[in-house]
């Protein structure tokens, strides 16, 4: 019986030592990461043992180029500034156009919605991943704010085999410090987002080139409208 006992009184410890590291772990990396940089993520592990390598390079956000800031706004979350972590009209409208174009799948996440994956979670489209994600995703817009957010996104971000992160991607791409980025070039960055592995802000075939136009003149919109003032230094 005595043995039983201490089983028991063991597997107790065990089954409260995890859900207290489920319950206590998330926040306290929420608050670690609201003052220093992740050292590392999921999909750089990922890509680094599928053999692509590992360039990482932080940079504050005071030596971030405002045109990269103002390019991510405008091709991948225009109300970036407005919203609490979620954009509900934007969700719509992608579950609409991939129930039309199901061989094309559109996402509707925003920008911290993003973020909260990238820095904390593994890459995939499982429900269980999704729920996991907008619980981090209401964390760090109440811990981090939207500045912050934006700081992580643009280190954090793949922009290429390997690539993380603005200063990686420009120093690669165009020889550049990340602060020195011009619209143009903030659009080639920006617009091979959605499927770095396979397109190159490098060398942008039609398609590519013709998006990466687009943002650019979006740029300006974002500028003129103040679509990135929660952000502006």
């Amino acid at each position: 019986m005595a043995v039983k006992k201490s089983g028991g009184g063991r597997l107790r410890r065990l089954l409260l030592s995890v859900l207290l590291a489920i319950v206590i772990l998330p926040p306290l990396s929420v608050v670690a990461y609201r003052f220093i940089p992740p050292p590392v993520t999921i999909l750089m592990i990922i890509r680094l043992v599928q053999g692509y390598g590992l360039d990482y390079r932080w940079r504050p956000l005071k030596e971030i180029s405002p045109a990269l800031v103002q390019a991510a706004v405008a091709s991948e979350d225009a109300r970036f500034c407005q919203h609490h972590g979620f954009d509900f009209d934007a969700m719509q409208k992608a579950m609409a156009h991939n129930e039309r174009k199901p061989n094309r799948i559109k996402g509707g996440s925003t920008i911290s919605q993003q973020t909260a994956k990238n820095v904390f979670l593994w890459p995939g489209r499982s429900y269980l991943r999704k729920g996991i994600e907008a619980g981090y995703t209401v964390m760090i817009e109440t811990v981090w704010g939207k500045r912050r957010i934006m700081e992580v996104y643009l280190n954090v971000i793949e922009f290429g085999p390997g690539i993380y992160g603005a200063e990686a991607a420009s120093q690669r791409f165009f020889h550049e410090d990340a602060s020195r980025l011009t619209p143009a070039q903030a659009a080639h960055l920006i617009v091979v987002l959605p499927k770095p592995l396979k397109w190159s802000a490098e060398a942008p075939g039609p398609y590519v080139a013709k998006r990466s136009r687009r943002i650019g003149g979006a740029i300006g919109t974002v500028r003129e409208d103040g679509l990135a003032t929660c952000v502006a230094r």
